[in-house]
């Protein structure tokens, strides 16, 4: 999708405007193969196989995965991802650790296996410009099952560094579960140098593929129980999942054009390469906080974070943000998201659980054009507030 009347800036959300290749790959799949990956061994069910190890060999190169890209099991996002994560590790009595930073995907399982099987969840806390308080999660890690590390906040758009904190959990014998969500593909991340355990990632953000498609790498030596069980394809003999991956993750017709356009959009990435996106977004992040810091009445509440994720959160002191960002929309063509963002916690530390705030979200199509449109349409609409208010 592309469309000169719109300036997209929701990129967080969702890759909303991808590369031409993306769409072409699904189609080209939808009719010249169609077929379903591991379901016989005729020629289309084949060459489904092969779409769907090559999409598994792209995404272990994007997020520096070594060993057998088989422990690589696709599912529907990051969220189906992290409950099969959370419900496939944490037995009755363990203990999780999450932090201040998590989203709504990792929040609410932990509530519900509080719940459901008196799992015992310690949160720790952080502050506004994404610190973690260190000795709170020390002294969590001592005895828990689990440690989710949130890769970026997709609220402040600061980083945790994964590979300290899973060596933290590493010496405490914890497994570490890391939300990629705001980090694959956004930005650079090596999962064989952090040391990490779980990855939990989404193909429709910084991967650049269509919706419906995410996954979960579990490590060799780490046991996940299925959160779906069912067809395989094979060993249809067992009366459980097969011990062997994919297939022990992966239940059920798998969704194989999404794999062919995720390949189509991990192909894009890697070809123009991470880094190179990810100093292109953090260079408009810079532009876009500058010209909001010049408008009066703007109140940025995201930290710079200038080797963070390309997001800036922000309120307005005489708009709310879900009417700012409507006249954003209607009356500028200008897309971003209000509210909470899926991420409560987040918002407590910024000060604006209460109201929710504006996030603003740039991604590899952003240009300067775009920014500086944003800056003039938020400078125009308070322009207007500020002429009315005076007005007796």
């Amino acid at each position: 999708m592309h469309n000169d009347d719109i300036v997209y800036l929701d990129f967080a959300a969702t890759a909303a405007i991808r590369p031409a290749a993306v769409t072409r790959a699904i189609v080209e799949y939808l009719e010249g193969v169609g077929a379903t990956p591991g379901r016989g061994g005729h020629r289309l069910a084949v060459e489904s196989g092969r779409v769907a190890l090559r999409c598994r060999m792209a995404i272990a190169r994007l997020l520096g995965i070594a060993g057998d890209p088989g422990r690589i099991a696709f599912m529907f996002n990051a969220t189906h991802a992290l409950n099969t994560a959370l419900y496939g590790t944490l037995r009755a009595g363990d203990a999780v650790v999450v932090t201040v930073f998590d989203h709504n995907a990792v929040r609410r399982p932990v509530h519900a296996l509080a719940r459901e099987r008196g799992v015992r969840v310690r949160r720790v806390e952080g502050d506004a410009d994404g610190r973690l308080d260190m000795e709170g999660l020390r002294r969590a890690l001592d005895g828990a099952r689990l440690f989710v590390i949130n890769a970026a906040s997709n609220v402040l758009g600061t980083r945790l560094d994964v590979e300290a904190l899973a060596a933290l959990a590493r010496d405490a014998g914890v497994i570490s579960l890391v939300d990629s969500a705001q980090a694959a593909g956004h930005l650079p991340f090596d999962t064989a140098a952090s040391g990490v355990d779980l990855v939990a990632f989404t193909g429709h953000k910084g991967m650049l593929g269509p919706h419906g498609i995410g996954g979960l790498w579990v490590r060799e030596g780490i046991g996940v129980d299925p959160l779906l069980r069912g067809g395989t394809g094979g060993n249809s003999l067992l009366p459980g999942m097969p011990d062997a991956y994919p297939d022990h993750l992966e239940a059920g017709t798998q969704n194989a054009p999404a794999m062919a356009g995720l390949l189509a959009g991990i192909e894009f990435v890697l070809d123009q390469s991470v880094e190179r996106i990810a100093t292109h977004a953090r260079a408009l992040k810079a532009r876009l906080r500058a010209g909001l810091a010049d408008v009066p009445g703007i109140r940025l509440r995201s930290p710079a974070a200038p080797d963070g994720a390309p997001i800036v959160t922000f309120t307005a002191d005489t708009v709310d943000p879900n009417t700012l960002a409507a006249r954003l929309d209607r009356q500028h063509g200008v897309l971003v998201r209000p509210g909470l963002h899926c991420a409560p916690d987040a918002h407590r530390l910024l000060g604006t659980e209460a109201t929710g705030a504006v996030r603003m979200s740039l991604g590899w199509a952003s240009t300067e054009t775009d920014v500086d449109r944003a800056v003039g349409a938020i400078r125009a609409i308070l322009a207007d507030e500020t002429v009315a208010a005076s007005i007796p």
